[in-house]
């Protein structure tokens, strides 16, 4: 049995959580701003309450032996102030966010030898009863060595398949593909059938070719294909699915602009590499409050 905290129970830490609590192996502290008074997430096999303790104030928490982080990318300095109580003891800390920067993110707070970058691929969307809804499979991607076994370890007996990779960053690289392309949902409001448009196909290819681009000079192993698959991905997808950020978008809430399409303008200054287009979504989605 192992002692899990996961910080932040959106609809990515809801899902891990439930997967978890499914082995029946694991005691899971859920660590939020607010009281959750259940947490259930429903899935094709059916719908998972789960069972663990919640936590609202940082003072209370207490050392485990692991931790995960899913909160939203820009909200890391938030996350940290559970940390101090949680790894108290030593425990890792697994990073489940989006973008490529997950050491950076948590530099000051986390040592470099306890953090556990992840990739993660689970389709979930929040519903307006607070439950999560799980519209597929669930997979992680972790980076090989001691620390990555033992977080696969985890999940050892759930519905989870945790991957491991020796490069990583190709990993990270290959979802931000996915993650920058998807901003054009976002810009124009609309699931994923916007995709099958034949302009916003265009515009979907170049937006994730410039994202090869600079992936390729942060030294990710990407083929010319990338593009086209994650495009094609995208129109094999349900009409109706929504990703994490047009949620975000049509609930008022903060975007993660940056970790999805502002790194990309920022590593592409760095190696003279023009990226127009997300550059363009930075600023049009910069403008929204």
């Amino acid at each position: 049995m192992a002692r899990v905290a996961i910080v932040g129970v959106g609809a990515i830490g809801g899902v891990i959580a439930a997967l978890l609590d499914g082995t029946g192996r694991h005691e899971i502290t859920l660590c939020t701003r607010r009281p959750l008074e259940e947490l259930t997430v429903k899935t094709a096999k059916g719908e998972v309450h789960v069972t663990a303790q919640n936590l609202t104030d940082p003072a209370q928490a207490r050392p485990v032996d692991w931790v995960i982080v899913a909160t939203k990318t820009y909200d890391a300095a938030g996350a940290a102030q559970w940390l101090r109580g949680l790894t108290a003891e030593g425990a890792p800390v697994a990073v489940a966010q989006n973008g490529v920067e997950h050491r950076q993110r948590f530099a000051p707070w986390v040592q470099q030898q306890s953090l556990v970058p992840l990739v993660v691929q689970i389709s979930v969307e929040r519903q307006a009863d607070g439950s999560m809804w799980q519209r597929g499979g669930a997979r992680l991607i972790v980076e090989e060595g001691s620390l990555g076994h033992d977080f696969a370890a985890l999940f050892r007996g759930s519905e989870c398949e945790v991957v491991m990779t020796e490069d990583f960053k190709t990993a990270m690289w290959r979802k931000l593909c996915e993650n920058s392309t998807g901003t054009l949902s976002v810009l124009t409001m609309k699931p994923f059938g916007v995709y099958r448009d034949e302009a916003i196909t265009h515009v979907a290819l170049d937006m994730a070719r410039e994202c090869v681009a600079v992936g390729r000079a942060e030294g990710a192993q990407l083929d010319d294909s990338v593009a086209e698959h994650v495009v094609e991905e995208f129109q094999e997808a349900m009409e109706d699915r929504i990703n994490s950020m047009l949620a975000d978008r049509l609930a008022g809430r903060p975007m993660e602009i940056d970790a999805r399409n502002g790194v990309i303008v920022r590593l592409g200054e760095k190696h003279g590499i023009a990226t127009p287009l997300n550059r363009m979504a930075v600023a049009l989605l910069g403008t929204v409050r």
